[in-house]
C-alpha cells in the first residue's frame, strides 16, 4: 500500500473554504473534509487546534485568494481601463465554483465572517473606486460607481445560485461583462 501524501494546513484550508463556498459555515465540519482528503482528524488535528482554528484559516484564505491576489494580478497590468475590462470578464465569467461571498452571506451573523466580509467588501470597492478615479471619474460618482458594480457582483453569484441560466459562466457572460463596463465607464 503507497505511503498518504502528507497534507499542509493549506491543503485543509483550501478543503475548508470548497466546503463554505458549498454549504457556508455549517459545511466546515472535521470528519466530511478528512473524508473528502483522504485524511483522517489525527492529520487535521496536527495543523489546527479545533473547528474554530479551520474557520479561521479558511476565512484568511478567502481574503488572501479572492481578493489579495486579484489585486495584486490586475495592479500589473499598465491601465485604470484595461484593469476595471479584465475585472469584469474575470468576475462575471468565471467558470468555476468562484467566489464564496454569497455562501458567506448566509453567515453574517457570526462575528468571524461579518468582520472578513467587511473587510473584503471594503477592500473591494475601494480597490474599484480607486481604479475608476485613476480613469479621470470624479470620486464621489466613482464611490458611487463601485458600490453598485460590487454589488451587482454580488447579485451576479446569487443569481448563479439559484437560476444559473440567467447568469452564464464562461464566454456566453462577455455580454454581461461589457454591460457592466459600460456602468463603470459609460464613455468607454
Amino acid at each position: 500500500m503507497p505511503a498518504r501524501e502528507r497534507l499542509s494546513a493549506e491543503d485543509w484550508s483550501r478543503a475548508a473554504l470548497e466546503a463554505l463556498g458549498r454549504g457556508g459555515l455549517a459545511a466546515v465540519a472535521v470528519e466530511p473534509i478528512a473524508a473528502r482528503l483522504g485524511a483522517t482528524k489525527g492529520s487535521f488535528y496536527w495543523h489546527f487546534t479545533g473547528r474554530d482554528a479551520l474557520v479561521d484559516a479558511a476565512l484568511e484564505l478567502w481574503e488572501r485568494a479572492h481578493t489579495d491576489a486579484v489585486i495584486a494580478d490586475l495592479d500589473r497590468l499598465a491601465g485604470p481601463r484595461e484593469r476595471l475590462r479584465i475585472l469584469a470578464e474575470r468576475t462575471l465569467g468565471h467558470a468555476g465554483d468562484g467566489d464564496p461571498v454569497v455562501s458567506l452571506l448566509r453567515d453574517v451573523d457570526d462575528p468571524r465572517v461579518r468582520r472578513v466580509l467587511a473587510t473584503v467588501t471594503r477592500r473591494r470597492v475601494a480597490y474599484v473606486h480607486d481604479t475608476l478615479v485613476e480613469a479621470g471619474v470624479p470620486p464621489e460618482e466613482a464611490g458611487r460607481r463601485a458600490t453598485l458594480a460590487y454589488a451587482a457582483y454580488v447579485g451576479w453569484w446569487q443569481v448563479r445560485a439559484v437560476a444559473p441560466e440567467l447568469a452564464p459562466a464562461g464566454t456566453p457572460s462577455e455580454g454581461h461583462a461589457q454591460v457592466l463596463l459600460a456602468i463603470l465607464l459609460p464613455d468607454a
